[in-house]
């Protein structure tokens, strides 16, 4: 007799979040821990540096500020990548201000009926990234410590979702064009300086609130398991490198691996950005309709690209 899959699926959850209470309970050492941690890291580091690139890329797009800056993003993005002068703002957020800015422009920019659903969905195929500051400082200083590194390192990060985004663009070379016909649904344009200002605190505010939350939860979950024994060594490493990027990326480098396997790891780990990265994606796209399962997806494949590219760099460059 085999289980019913719709009575599986249904207690699956229920069954999961009680055990991992009765784990909380066992363990509220590595609970409190991972919770400080991940606390301590928004606070000193996301909070002041992604904070502000939230708030300003709202008040863009209340103010239709963002009608200027496309002017100078149109031409460098629009022909190249293939989106229309909105989606080249998305582009240049995602590349330039870290996980999970290019998810949020772009949920933003198609609740305000500025870009098509299609189009979002492109976008977030590819423009969804590490900030180049985070590459340069945490990866490659704090952690990998070789400054040689640092272009290429950066180069293969850019130039991997480049790449993805060649292989998802859906009208084979067109462009995407801001439609007429596209409605603004959901969050109105504010009339002056300060409604708009007051709107874009309030939700820059709950956008790294939310944030936050994640992170702490997925340290949370780091310290748990590693309070498992690891049979496998290298798996039970790549498990947990994988839940949160911060974490992630110290944990390989002090891994005792060889260089070259480190880096191509880690450079992987970053491309992919981790489940808590995920987290906070689904979070800031979270009623839009565009499909989590697809972001994931071509994450995993950016995460393949990257690993090859390092490869390629360190063994036939």
């Amino acid at each position: 007799m085999t289980f019913p899959i719709h009575i599986f699926r249904r207690i699956s959850l229920p069954l999961f979040l009680i055990a991992l209470f009765i784990i909380m309970l066992l363990f509220p050492a590595p609970v409190l821990r991972g919770a400080s941690e991940g606390l301590l890291l928004w606070f000193n580091t996301v909070l002041p540096t992604l904070f502000p690139f939230i708030l300003i890329c709202n008040l863009m797009v209340q103010t239709k500020a963002i009608d200027m800056l496309l002017y100078v993003t149109k031409p460098m993005f629009c022909r190249f990548f293939g989106v229309s002068p909105f989606g080249s703002f998305a582009v240049l957020s995602g590349f330039l201000c870290g996980y999970p800015m290019g998810a949020k422009v772009t949920a933003d920019l198609y609740r305000q009926g500025s870009i098509s659903k299609e189009e979002a969905s492109y976008l977030l195929s590819f423009c969804n990234n590490t900030s180049p500051m985070f590459i340069l400082s945490f990866l490659v200083m704090q952690n990998l410590r070789n400054d040689s590194l640092k272009l290429p390192t950066l180069a293969i990060l850019l130039l991997s979702p480049v790449i993805i985004s060649f292989f998802c663009r859906p009208h084979s070379g067109k462009c995407f064009k801001t439609s007429a016909s596209l409605q603004i649904s959901g969050t109105p344009l504010r009339s002056s300086l300060s409604d708009a200002l007051d709107f874009s605190i309030s939700n820059a505010l709950e956008s790294i609130t939310k944030v936050g939350v994640y992170i702490m939860i997925f340290a949370i979950f780091t310290e748990l398991l590693g309070l498992l024994p690891s049979g496998s060594s290298l798996l039970h490493l790549f498990l947990l490198s994988n839940l949160e990027i911060t974490n992630g990326i110290t944990l390989l480098c002090q891994s005792g691996l060889e260089k070259e396997v480190v880096y191509i790891l880690c450079l992987s780990v970053t491309s992919f950005g981790g489940l808590c990265a995920a987290a906070q994606t689904a979070s800031m796209i979270g009623g839009t309709g565009i499909s989590l399962y697809s972001y994931i997806l071509k994450k995993l494949v950016t995460a393949l690209v990257t690993s090859l590219l390092a490869f390629l760099y360190l063994y036939l460059i």
